[in-house]
């Protein structure tokens, strides 16, 4: 039997057997860095838990003792012990990254007992007391799956009757009180008392961390990035450090350059007497890396060369979490940094540039979406830091006709009003309708439930269209991953640059803003309250937009996508295209479209679809459809020989010498004439006005005729040519003749 449970120190860093998390953890351990002492049961431990109508592998929890005393030897603590003991971390990692889909449970180990006892003996019972506060509240939610908001509501109360607005201002006795009432929670809820055993707690955190793998947020999520759903989470269990110890104490998140825009410069925050989670869950607004020298210089001394020291070993941007308990520093996890697209490119040329990498491993680190996630929409500014804008409606179809110098010499320009401000977390700008809770944002978009408002801002989903949506939340979680996602930007009232907000909206490629509440926007229920005390309720329209700054503004403004990329990112795929040994060609039937593949180095067009131009002449190919003679649909050929020579020539003249395939006529004529239903209902008006129904019927008619149960295998292609060949040879003299001139 395969060994399942390997202590940090004596592990070999595989991610397929430790996770990512756990094969960092051994990584560093043996590093010599400073990281708290642990152990990790495998990733195939949890698929045969799963497997086993989760129930433990034979052996897996007397070998988790035997791990655990080994922590206790190393430590000098005692797991269990009234008045020293051994508290842990119990948490997920999978081989690949999932940020916030899976389950953590912190200040394991702590009971009634050991807590009053420690209190005393530490001399810091706020601190202690604060610690089993957090123990039973994410106890409750992540194993019994309790409802959080009654913890929250709790703790809520409990600064309001104290008259303070942050969690590390209430005191001793009054985090007393709410310790029973967070009891009394989980014992109506669950309907047996808090576990006093540590041994318990452990047990049932590491099977809750286990099922985590099969949560609703962490199947969405790995459905979403394609990571397979048999690979498993490893657990990780980890000697706890306190960053809510006292104001020498804190706790942070840093990576080694900047996510959003690549440059070379430390990006973090970090906060004061706190733990992990109120960083990344946004629960307070946290402050910024740089600000830690004046408040703990040797911790921010420390950072900064540990930053460079881990990103030349890994020869990557590394995402660092660390704690400082009493000033001294930890680390607790380091991993590959998530970043926009745009600066996964800038920081893969200038690590080629800094002899970190080659040019080869710089293709490698960048994916299709970081080159989507580059062409970021803009608001049609004129002077962005007055908030003056182009009145230009519809700019994206103008386009297709004009220059962008040639929309704006004119164009009429007015101010934006804004309604709030936040810290730009997800580049880009979006506007779209307001909506406050997730299910419904996944309702409308993936399910085509009918909004409870007037939808007037779309876009498209693939070949579907669907309504634009912003999600507003006072902080995101995984839970909201499904609503994120149906969401063209997220808006958080609370959290940092680091949040789950932040880290996940930008990973799949969101307008994000977080940390709004400061600019005197207030989520009550389901709206929002301005500073001016308007309301902004489900349905109304924002736009967003997310660069150096996070701006919120009233209304829908004038969205520009632009088609350049960074030079970091050309540099890229220009070095791609020297190492590539198959070529892309486009698929475009248009000049313009056709010119912007061409721009992104597309070496011709592999599939121009004649159809796409046949529905911009719709009735001519009506008009050949439903003629009765040969004679009457040659007429109509004559007339639309014309519009597809025009076509094929500013296709051709575009391509240049490259090469064009073009696939002649190929979808079922049905598909070009209206729905039956339509016109059934069309003849029916006519018949009870009465009119003449002798054009509907004829349509009619002619849809029953070539309407087919299963089109794929039906009148298309070829096949259609053979029927009427005089469409084949219209189009095949458009070509030629197109060619010739």
């Amino acid at each position: 039997m395969s060994k399942r449970v390997f202590l940090f120190s004596e592990s070999k860093p595989e991610s397929e057997v430790l996770g990512g998390k756990g094969a960092n953890l051994a990584r560093m351990s043996q590093l010599g860095l400073n990281v708290p002492v642990g152990f990790t049961i495998t990733t195939q431990t949890c698929i045969d838990f799963l497997h086993n109508e989760e129930k433990y592998p034979v052996g897996l929890w007397e070998r988790v003792l035997q791990s655990l005393e080994q922590i206790e030897k190393i430590s000098g603590k005692k797991f269990g012990n009234e008045s020293n003991p051994l508290l842990v971390s119990v948490r997920s990692g999978a081989k690949v990254s999932m940020p916030g889909m899976m389950d953590t449970v912190l200040n394991v180990g702590l009971t009634k007992d050991n807590v009053e006892n420690l209190s005393k003996s530490s001399n810091n019972g706020r601190f202690v007391k604060d610690s089993y506060r957090r123990l039973i509240m994410m106890f409750s939610n992540v194993v019994h799956n309790l409802p959080i908001h009654e913890f929250e509501d709790a703790l809520e109360n409990a600064k309001k009757d104290a008259n303070v607005t942050q969690d590390n201002e209430l005191n001793e006795e009054q985090l007393d009180k709410l310790i029973e009432k967070y009891l009394e929670l989980y014992a109506k809820d669950f309907g047996k008392p808090f576990p006093q055993e540590p041994k318990k707690q452990l047990d049932m955190a590491i099977q809750a961390v286990f099922k985590s793998w099969n949560n609703k947020r962490a199947i969405d999520y790995r459905t979403h990035e394609n990571i397979p759903h048999d690979i498993g989470t490893a657990v990780n269990v980890q000697s706890m450090v306190f960053g809510n110890l006292n104001d020498n104490s804190g706790t942070g998140v840093l990576f080694t350059r900047n996510p959003a825009s690549g440059v070379n410069e430390i990006f973090g925050e970090y906060l004061l007497n706190a733990q992990g989670e109120d960083v990344v869950a946004g629960i307070r607004t946290p402050q910024p890396f740089d600000k830690l020298k004046d408040e703990i210089e040797s911790a921010h001394t420390d950072l900064v060369k540990l930053s460079k020291d881990l990103e030349t070993h890994y020869k990557d941007m590394q995402d660092i979490e660390f704690t400082i308990e009493d000033g001294q520093l930890f680390i607790l996890q380091t991993r590959t940094g998530k970043r926009t697209g745009a600066a996964a490119a800038k920081i893969a040329v200038d690590m080629v540039e800094e002899g970190l990498i080659t040019k080869e491993e710089a293709v490698l680190r960048i994916t299709p979406r970081d080159v989507e996630a580059s062409l970021f929409p803009s608001i049609l500014w004129k002077f962005q830091n007055t908030h003056e804008y182009y009145d230009v409606p519809d700019v994206e179809h103008k386009l297709k006709s004009m220059t962008l110098p040639q929309i704006t010499k004119d164009a009429a320009t007015k101010q934006a009003e804004i309604i709030g401000e936040g810290l730009p977390a997800g580049p880009g700008a979006a506007c779209g309708h307001v909506v406050f809770d997730s299910d419904l944002a996944e309702a409308i978009v993936k399910d085509g439930v009918n909004p409870p408002f007037e939808v007037t801002q779309w876009r498209m989903q693939g070949e579907k269209k669907v309504p634009n949506l912003i999600l507003v939340k006072k902080e995101t979680s995984p839970e909201d991953f499904h609503g994120m996602v149906a969401s063209s930007a997220i808006v958080t009232m609370t959290g940092g640059l680091t949040s789950h907000a932040a880290l996940v909206g930008r990973q799949i490629g969101k307008r994000v803003i977080v940390g709004a509440s400061s600019s005197k926007m207030d989520l009550t229920g389901k709206n929002i309250r301005l500073k001016d005390g308007s309301l902004i309720e489900t349905g109304d329209v924002i736009s967003v937009d997310v660069f150096d700054k996070g701006m919120i503004y009233k209304g829908c403004l004038p969205i520009l996508n632009p088609i350049d990329l960074s030079p970091e990112l050309q540099q890229v795929l220009d070095w791609a295209d020297d190492f590539a040994k198959i070529k892309v060609r486009t698929n475009a039937d248009k000049g313009g479209d056709t010119q912007i593949a061409l721009d992104f180095k597309a070496v011709g067009t592999g599939l121009a679809r004649t159809e796409h131009m046949f529905f911009d002449s719709l009735e001519l190919m009506q008009q050949m459809i439903l003629a009765e003679t040969e004679e009457d649909r040659l007429k109509a050929l004559d007339k639309m020989a014309e519009i597809q020579k025009h076509d094929f020539i500013e296709l051709f003249k575009v391509a240049g010498d490259r090469p064009v395939t073009i696939r002649l006529l190929d979808p079922p004529l049905h598909e070009f004439l209206p729905k039956e239903l339509e016109i059934r209902e069309r003849i029916w008006v006519q018949i009870l006005n009465p009119v003449s129904t002798d054009v509907n019927t004829n349509i009619l008619r002619k849809v029953l005729f070539y309407q087919e149960s299963n089109p794929m295998l039906g009148l298309r292609g070829c096949r259609l040519g053979l029927l009427f060949p005089e469409i084949t040879i219209m189009q095949t003299r458009a070509i030629i003749e197109a060619a010739l001139e």
